[in-house]
């Protein structure tokens, strides 16, 4: 299924809108340069050609690769609600002796309809009997760290416990543990702290609810928590938010993009079942094939911004599933409608709205900002061609509503005009490079402005190696260049387990890597921070003269029965812009290289008096285009900055052999 799912879904991505679907991935180069002189960029710097959009950089992200269960998400405990599977008792084991079963009779709630029996009649001092969890290939446990336990237990007649909860060894040795007694024939929740003594980090661990007491007793909602970014409860992994926060984003599309449809109508992110006590969300299948608790939910989300200073960017369900089942306009789909404005109330309205009191309630009294949303996910898919009118009634009782929100579409419609187009890409190497312009081209007079809001140049696996960030950085100088059209971008996908790449893993070619136990950020996560930190505000006019280029046969076009060849295309190895700080007067130009020599380029600035002296350069390089990060060497091509004498207003500089740079220039 997932194979299936894999080519329908995401392979017909390769160049979604408004491109032809190529087939086929990296090709040759042969470097050309005709009359052998040295290239020049020329930086006009008296000429502001557009403004750069204050969003322009952000996060993508959906429940795909572990993103969230097993990911940021910072719960330790797989399958904690007994959900992930209909039938059978997945991820946890019995210890000594003991068995376990679903009982579908016995239930925690509505929400929770089911629980783990655990019949624990052979118990004894000598050989305890209960259960045992090993979470997302592994417990990680840090030495002198505070770990929060709890579940809800029921007992038959006759048993109170006690029960010892513990944190042990793979091989079985005992690290801590402590015990909780006075269970009831009622549900109870228990809750507790466990504190490690002082031990080398390691994943290699288990949980493990046991007794010495024979007898028999329910279990629910079993949870272990780490610490959490910035100690929020119900919280995220500090080490993967930190990566995040070094990429300085702007916005958060949430809740991603096939997560928010589901297969089917009811398995999409519906949103008001993942508000309120975790152990009263119910919830649901990923169109990845694994469960989702939602445990990390809609107000969850909006922390995460609110952690990281920026603003979501709702994605609201449109009515339109997978698998290819969708909601007719009009009456068919008015409570879906009411269900997004609902949503947006929940998210914006004050505490005298009937949602804003629901936020509030659930712990956040304060409305979060939001400025942009989206209606659907790749409905390009939707055969039926009900998106446009789909999207025509959400668009209008957005407006209605609330008239200064940004509307997005997913894919062009004529019924309205959005504000804002949702395009996607994802290629190789050459063919992001091969389109490098793209943008340069497009018109501005439509009324309607782009979100890239996903893309990847699609380089190495499981997270991208250098040649995916040369890719990925000759894109970003287009959309950078661009940016008074592009007003925000994101790559996708944005996270992946790599424990076990051929289950842990549904997508290849993801930004941040991660085991249970420790993260590191692709090459072509370098890049983003390079370029999500270091820009002004204007783009500034350029030109360049005596590029180099290298010459790539694209992939032959297939279409049934008519299979044409391609002509070869000249694409330049050079690519770069131009902004500046309006505030600081810093001039940040961007060059990428992505030929396997250095390249001598000489660099042009008019409109300027003169240069400071001394400026920086920030780099990011590799001997070959297949060097990349990974758990083992996580820092093996990282930027590196140093401070750079700048002679003149024309100056030249040698780029390395597939590098990325970043120069910040002073005028004066």
């Amino acid at each position: 299924m997932l194979l299936d799912h894999f080519q329908s879904m995401r392979g017909a991505k390769s160049l979604a809108v408004g491109l032809t679907v190529l087939a086929g991935t990296t090709a040759g180069f042969a470097q050309t340069n005709a009359n052998d002189a040295t290239p020049v960029i020329r930086i006009q710097a008296d000429q502001v050609k557009a403004t750069v959009s204050p969003l322009l950089y952000g996060l993508m992200t959906e429940e795909i690769n572990y993103s969230y269960e097993g990911g940021l998400y910072a719960e330790l405990i797989r399958n904690r609600s007994f959900k992930a599977n209909p039938t059978n008792v997945v991820y946890w084991s019995p210890v000594g002796g003991a068995a376990i079963n679903l009982d579908h009779d016995t239930a925690l709630n509505d929400a929770l309809d089911s629980s783990l029996k655990l019949d624990a009649s052979t118990a004894s001092a000598i050989v305890p009997a209960g259960i045992a969890n090993s979470g997302y290939w592994g417990i990680p446990l840090r030495a002198k760290t505070t770990y929060h336990v709890s579940f809800y237990a029921k007992a038959a007649p006759g048993f109170s416990g006690p029960l010892k909860v513990s944190l042990a060894s793979k091989a079985g040795e005992s690290i801590v543990s402590a015990e909780v007694a006075d269970l009831t024939s009622d549900w109870k929740k228990f809750e507790l702290d466990l504190q490690t003594p002082d031990l080398p980090a390691s994943k290699d661990n288990v949980f493990k609810l046991t007794t010495a007491t024979p007898g028999i007793l329910w279990l629910q909602q079993v949870s272990l928590f780490p610490p959490t970014y910035k100690n929020r409860p119900n919280g995220n992994r500090p080490d993967i938010m930190q990566l995040l926060a070094d990429m300085h984003p702007k916005f958060l599309r949430l809740p991603g993009g096939n997560y928010l449809e589901g297969d089917y109508i009811n398995e999409r992110f519906n949103w008001k079942k993942t508000i309120g006590d975790v152990a009263q969300r119910p919830g649901h299948r990923s169109p990845w094939n694994y469960w989702s608790t939602d445990g990390l939910g809609l107000l969850e989300y909006l922390g995460w911004c609110e952690d990281l200073k920026m603003e979501p960017v709702l994605a609201v369900f449109a009515g339109y599933a997978l698998k290819h089942d969708y909601i007719k306009p009009g009456p068919d789909l008015e409570p879906f409608v009411q269900d997004a404005l609902d949503e947006i109330q929940y998210v914006t309205g004050d505490t005298s709205t009937k949602w804003g009191a629901q936020r509030a309630k659930d712990g956040h009294p304060e409305p979060f900002p939001l400025h942009y949303v989206e209606v659907g996910n790749e409905d390009w898919f939707d055969k039926s061609g009900s998106y446009d009118e789909r999207f025509a009634q959400f668009f209008k009782a957005i407006k209605a509503a609330y008239p200064t929100l940004q509307v997005i579409a997913t894919t062009r419609v004529k019924n309205v005009t959005p504000d804002v187009i949702d395009e996607h890409y994802y290629l190789s190497q050459e063919q992001m490079e091969a389109q490098s312009h793209l943008y340069d081209k497009r018109a501005r007079d439509t009324g309607t402005k782009v979100f890239v809001g996903e893309w990847a140049t699609r380089v190495g696996s499981p997270t991208p190696n250098m040649a995916g960030a040369l890719g990925d950085a000759a894109w970003m100088c287009c959309l950078e260049r661009n940016s008074d059209l592009v007003v925000m971008n994101c790559y996708a996908p944005l996270f992946v387990n790599v424990s076990d790449p051929g289950k842990s893993m549904q997508w290849k070619t993801d930004l941040i890597g991660y085991d249970a136990l420790t993260s590191y950020g692709s090459p072509s996560y370098y890049a983003q921070v390079m370029f999500s930190s270091r820009h002004g505000d204007q783009v500034l006019a350029t030109d360049s003269q005596d590029f180099p280029t290298y010459s790539w046969q694209p992939p032959t076009r297939r279409r049934t029965g008519d299979e044409q060849p391609r002509p070869a295309q000249q694409v330049p190895s050079l690519f770069f812009d131009a902004t500046r700080d309006s505030a600081t007067g810093t001039i940040y130009v961007k060059v990428v290289n992505r030929a396997d020599s250095a390249q001598s380029v000489a660099i042009e600035i008019s409109g300027v008096n003169a240069l400071q002296p001394s400026g920086l350069a920030t780099v990011l390089k590799a001997q070959q285009p297949d060097d990349t990060n990974s758990l083992k060497d996580p820092r093996k091509l990282v930027p590196v900055t140093q401070r750079i004498k700048v002679p003149d207003t024309f100056f030249a500089r040698s780029f390395p052999a597939y590098s990325i740079t970043v120069l910040e220039l002073q005028a004066r």
